[in-house]
């Protein structure tokens, strides 16, 4: 992951208005809009966008970690959240927004940033009119599962986020 060749900030609302959620995911992949800034704060990136699909990557370090001398749940549950919600975000119409109704994380073991690169891969489960459901994998660069999680996205017009 390279965030030196990245921007950090928000995308212009009025032209993310009249673009698919995809089509916004994608500029943001080909730099013409930044990464949300979450993402600089988190250290991890979105590198992947398909219809119902997002990755993430990041490397969690010291400063992720809480009291106990490990990554802070915190940081797995935000990873998580983004490659749940961005896959949902990949189905949105131009208009529709989306916000977490729920999500529900289940860690199977720590994780440290001896850990290295890890890779979050979310999936949409079921799109509805005003609901979606997706899932999630969190786990490290040989595929050893170290979180996952499932989320419910509430669908409603852009317009009602004012």
């Amino acid at each position: 992951m390279d965030f030196q060749e990245r921007t950090f900030g928000l995308a212009d609302r009025a032209e993310t208005a009249t673009m698919t959620g995809l089509a916004m995911l994608r500029a943001m992949l080909d730099g013409r809009f930044p990464a949300p800034p979450i993402c600089q704060t988190m250290n991890f990136i979105l590198t992947e966008v398909e219809d119902g699909s997002a990755r993430f990557e990041g490397e969690p370090g010291f400063a992720h970690y809480n009291p106990m001398g490990m990554v802070h749940g915190g940081w797995i549950a935000t990873i998580l959240d983004s490659a749940l919600g961005c896959a949902v975000h990949t189905t949105l119409q131009p208009g529709e927004g989306y916000t977490t109704i729920e999500f529900k994380v289940n860690n199977v073991r720590p994780l440290f940033q001896t850990s290295g690169r890890v890779i979050c891969d979310g999936t949409v489960l079921h799109r509805g009119r005003r609901m979606a459901t997706s899932e999630a994998r969190l786990v490290d660069e040989n595929g050893k599962l170290i979180a996952h999680g499932v989320e419910t996205c509430m669908i409603f017009p852009a317009g009602e986020t004012r």
